[in-house]
Parts: C-alpha cells; structure tokens; sequence
C-alpha cells in the first residue's frame, strides 16, 4: 500500500512539472523563449539522456543477470534428473519410459520433459512453460547410462524474477527521474539567475532612463561581460542627459503652450469681429484671455523652475531637518482646509530649504486634487542608518494608464482642476538633486503612498 501511494505521488508531481513545462513553452510562443527556459532544457536534454541511458543499461543488466540465474537454476536441476535417471537405467537395469512413469507418479513432480536420443518425448512430467514461449529459457542435459546416451532431460524454467526485478525498480526509476527533472529545473534556475538577473536590471535601469529618470543610478554589475554592457549603457544614460537642453524645453512648451494660445487667439478673433463693442460679451472672452494667460505663467514659472533644477541641481545646500519642513507645510495647508496629520521624528539631510518645501507642497496637493476628499492626508517621517524616509498617504486610487508615467511631464488626469502635469516631474527631479529618490510604493486602493528617500547627514 505505502508502494502504491509513493508511486502514485511520484507520478502526479511528474505530471505536474511536466504540465508547468508545457505550459512555459506554449507561453513562450508569443512572449518569447527566456534564458531561464533555455537553459533549463539544456540542462533537462541532458539529464533526460543521461537518465535514459542509465536506465536502458540497468534493465539490460538486470534482464542478463535473470536469465543467467534462470538458466542455471534450470541446469542444476536438469543435471539433478539426469543422473538421477542415468543410474536407474544403467545401474537398476530400468528402461527410460520406467524411471519417467516413476517420475510421473511423484506427489509433488517438478516440471521437465524427458526426451529420447532421437528427439522424441518420453513423457513430460508436471505443469510448465513451453520451450519456445516467450519468458523463458530451456536447458537440456544428456542422460548417460554405462558410457552411452539413452536420452536427455529438458527443464524450461520462466524468467519471472526479471518481471519482478523490474517492478521493483519501477518505483526508484520514477523517483529518480523526478529528483533529476526538479535537480535540473533549480540548477537552471540558479544558473538562469545569475545571467539573466543582470539583464532584467539593466532593462528596468533602461526603461526608467527612458522615462525621464536621467539620473537613475545603473545596477551593480557582477562579471566582465555584464559590466561591459553597464558600463556602456550608463555612458548612454550621461550622454542623454547632457543633451542641450534647449531642444527639450521647446519641445516641452510648445506641447503644453498650444491650448492656452490658440485659446487667447480665439477670443481675439471674436473681439476683433466686433464682441468688443458687447459689454458682455467682451468682458466674457477677455476674461478667458486673461485665464488662459495666467495658465501660460503658470506653466513658465513651473518649466523655469524645472529647467533650473535640472540643469544646476541644488544650489546653497545647508542641513535641514525634514521634520520641521513637514510641519510648516502642513501648518499652511491646514490654513487652505487641508486635513493633514504628521509624525515622525527630527531627521536631518543636506540640501535646498525652499525646494523640498515645494516637493511636499506639490505631492499634497497632488493628494488634495487626486485622492478622495474622506479622510486625513497622512505625513510621515522616519530616519533610518544613513537615510530619510518621508511618506505622503492618501486615500484613493492611481489610474493604472498612468502609473509608469507619473513622474514624467506633463501627465496629469485633472486638467480641469488647473493641473499642469509638472507637478510630480518636479518632485522627481527635486529628490534626484538632492541624491534621492522618490516612488509610488502603493496605488490603492484604499491609499495611494508616495515615498521619498533622501541621504542623511
């Protein structure tokens, strides 16, 4: 019962690991064949051979040795009849066919078949395989009496012990054919880890330098080949953000500045056509004007600003204590009926006052805008060995269509409540000035959790 049980549980998890292979494979056929399942079926093509070949070779051996042991039961028994018989007839004076009729009469008679010089039977005593049947092997001796052959005993013996052998090993083959497939499925796990670990880093560092994250530090590089490889895209990464940086604020502007003008050119337009002789009317379109004007000074003082940071970083860097930032921003939010709560304790960094002032005053009112107006906007501080960790918690939801671009410019979901989309950009880029970082850690719902983390002095 316990054999059964084992074999059956071996059998289920060799389905099972074969399943997930099938399944790694047909996915593989539109997302591609990763190192990680190339190097497995190596791995398995060879182990799967080598256990193939091991097992051929044990049954071949164990299928020689039965029948080596068949055939020389069957001797040793037939040479036991034959000199048995030999001496009836030579010695007694007994004819053949009367030592095979005594033979017969035995109580319990053992399988043979008693044959005469010319080949013909005797007599065969007892129940047994056929000669010529399949599993089974036939062993002849001659029977002498006074120097002469009067006949032969033929015993065919079965090789049942080689069926027997077999599924007895049945079970240990199973096993270790699972123990091989799972040994050769972590060996390529492990080995798929260690090249294909710094490729999915250099591709994440990739993606996020394509995002806008110049400044992202490239990963640790272990081996000639992949530091190689590092060491060329983060060159990249520097050469990119060394671009002149006229053609990226243009582009920028003029992307952001075409609603706002074609706006005041509209109104324009209707005045000229005569509205301005409307009281109402005039009053109305210029009112739009001067709304889309404030919109393009707004949007100039926020690239200005961005521009200047990225391109200069912090400048008159002094010890700050984060803590006493986030109260005082907090205290002026709650002046506008912001509910803002804050902990934490006195955690000091070296950089710009006024800027990291702006970077929490743009991710709460990032949380004002965004999140849902039902419960407090959460500050917190924490100082940990060697770094500060701030977090922003809200209540809400960050669209999925938007969260690998939230720190990027000009992607905002609110424009209707006066959002310019830089507002994140310029977190990030105040956080990498100051040799930090900043991250979405939660998307919610139920919250949504803006980290920053900044070296400590």
């Amino acid at each position: 019962m316990t054999s059964l049980l084992f074999i059956a549980a071996s059998s289920v998890a060799l389905i099972i690991f074969v399943a997930f292979i099938a399944s790694r494979l047909l996915r593989s056929r539109t997302a591609g064949l990763s190192i990680r399942m190339q190097i497995f079926l190596a791995l398995a093509g060879i182990v799967g051979a080598f256990a193939f070949g091991l097992g051929v070779l044990v049954i071949d051996r164990v299928k020689a040795r039965a029948t080596l042991l068949a055939e020389e039961s069957a001797r040793s028994e037939a040479k036991a009849i034959a000199a048995l018989v030999g001496s009836e007839v030579g010695g007694k004076g007994r004819t053949l066919e009367e030592v095979a009729r005594d033979l017969a009469a035995m109580k319990e008679p053992l399988p043979l078949t008693i044959l005469r010089p010319d080949g013909s039977t005797v007599i065969s005593v007892g129940s047994g395989p056929e000669p010529d049947e399949r599993g089974t092997v036939s062993v002849s001796v001659p029977i002498a009496a006074e120097g002469r052959v009067v006949g032969e005993v033929r015993v065919v013996k079965p090789t049942i012990v080689i069926q027997r052998v077999l599924a007895d090993l049945a079970p240990a083959v199973l096993v270790i054919s699972v123990v091989l497939g799972a040994a050769a499925a972590i060996a390529a796990a492990m080995i798929g880890r260690t090249i294909a670990k710094p490729i999915e880093n250099l591709t994440e560092f990739a993606e996020r330098v394509s995002e806008g994250e110049l400044r992202a530090k490239p990963p640790a590089a272990h081996g000639r080949e992949v530091m190689r490889l590092t060491s060329a895209i983060d060159t990249m990464r520097r050469e990119l953000e060394g671009r002149p940086f006229v053609e990226a604020f243009a582009a920028d502007l003029s992307h952001e500045l075409k609603n706002p003008v074609a706006a005041i050119r509209a109104s324009a337009e209707v005045l000229s056509d005569g509205a301005i002789e409307e009281p109402e009317e005039a009053t109305r379109f210029l009112a739009r004007i001067r709304e889309a004007t404030s919109r393009i000074e707004v949007l100039l003082g926020e690239l200005l600003g961005l521009a200047r940071l990225e391109a200069r970083g912090v400048e008159g860097a002094a010890v700050v204590d984060v803590s006493d930032v986030a109260r005082e921003v907090a205290d002026r939010a709650r002046e506008r009926g912001a509910p803002i709560e804050i902990s934490g304790t006195a955690a000091a960094v070296k950089g710009d006052r006024a800027w990291l002032a702006r970077l929490l005053e743009n991710l709460i009112d990032n949380a004002l805008v965004h999140g849902e107006a039902r419960g407090p906007i959460k500050l917190v501080v924490a100082a940990r060995a060697g770094e500060v960790s701030l977090r922003v918690v809200s209540r809400g939801a960050v669209s999925e269509h938007v969260r690998k671009r939230l720190f990027r410019r000009f992607v905002t979901t609110r424009p209707d409540k006066g959002g310019t989309g830089l507002g994140l950009a310029i977190v990030r880029a105040v956080a990498e000035a100051h040799g930090g970082s900043v991250a979405c850690v939660s998307y919610g719902p139920p919250e949504v959790c803006f980290e920053l983390k900044l070296p400590s002095t």
